[in-house]
């Protein structure tokens, strides 16, 4: 089988496509800005490489062949595939066209982490964002593994390759049962959670990170903790505590969580801890894309900050 792509190229096509459109070789030069004769002898060529007859010339202009109609109808749909790949990779190459994988876990997800996708899609709609729910050392293998473009965590450390920064902080608070006394107070210390039962993240499975830190802090305090129950999310978390099984700590986007039963209550300024909110990716990716989702975090974070 002969491999005529090896032989035609994309002029070739466009000056047949554009003798056949005007049905005439000297509207179709002064549409290419060529003079006839080079565009006949293209014409002849291509009928040279693929053997057959393409045009039959007449006193009334041209008409097609069965095999230039075929062909006609081929090399328009092949133009038109050209100019919709160059157009999608210029875009895909300034950023405004593309995909990227964003790692995501728990309590962000009721709030910043949305807001950052909206105003990232209201920018650039034609860029799919994927969210992919991780934890922080699944997000970090599937950075290494080029799984992801991106991911949102806290408590991130150095990794080899890996950049992060953060992009907003929030403050702790606690999620009581309505029911319950603490529910009536403007704010609690760190004390007042002495003996009450807590629902919690298992901190063997989350080194270095949120349950680790609670844990330091209470025992800081004095605090004599009563796991009631572990959880593996914040969305288990509070529905136990929406029937009284007992409080969970979280940060001010679980407030989204509006479920019956639970009331939010701060902490003290004293006991009011703050949790970064961070964000990593792949220090050698300078994809367009990338960029300007890095950029509207930060922007998205830094409003949520001055809000707080």
């Amino acid at each position: 089988m002969v491999r005529y792509s090896s032989f035609i190229d994309m002029r070739h096509m466009r000056y047949f496509v554009a003798v056949v459109t005007h049905r005439s070789f000297r509207r179709a030069a002064a549409e290419l800005n060529v003079s006839q004769p080079p565009l006949t002898r293209q014409i002849q060529q291509l009928e040279e490489i693929l053997g057959v007859r393409l045009l039959e010339r007449n006193s009334r202009g041209i008409t097609l062949t069965a095999a230039g109609d075929s062909f006609y109808a081929d090399a328009r749909n092949i133009l038109a595939l050209v100019d919709q790949g160059a157009t999608r990779a210029n875009a895909i190459g300034q950023g405004q066209m593309g995909r990227i994988d964003v790692g995501v876990f728990g309590s962000a997800i009721f709030d910043l982490i949305p807001r950052i996708v909206l105003a990232f899609r209201e920018a650039f709609p034609d860029v799919e964002v994927s969210l992919h729910t991780m934890s922080r050392e699944e997000q970090v293998k599937a950075l290494v593994e080029r799984r992801i473009d991106v991911g949102f965590n806290r408590f991130f450390s150095d990794y080899p390759g890996l950049f992060w920064q953060t992009i907003a902080s929030q403050r702790m608070l606690a999620a009581v049962p309505t029911v319950h006394p603490l529910a009536r107070r403007a704010s609690l210390s760190l004390r007042d959670l002495d003996q009450q039962p807590i629902i919690f993240y298992p901190p063997i499975e989350r080194p270095g990170g949120f349950s680790n830190f609670l844990l330091r802090m209470l025992h800081e305090r004095s605090v004599a903790v009563h796991i009631a129950q572990n959880v593996e999310d914040v969305i288990t978390a509070i529905s136990l505590v929406s029937i009284g099984l007992g409080i969970a700590l979280g940060v001010d986007s679980v407030r989204n969580l509006n479920i019956p039963g639970v009331t939010y209550v701060p902490f003290t300024e004293q006991d009011a801890a703050t949790f970064d909110l961070c964000l990593i990716n792949r220090a050698d990716d300078h994809m367009p894309i990338l960029e300007e989702f890095v950029r509207t975090a930060k922007v998205v974070g830094l409003g949520a900050v001055d809000a707080a």
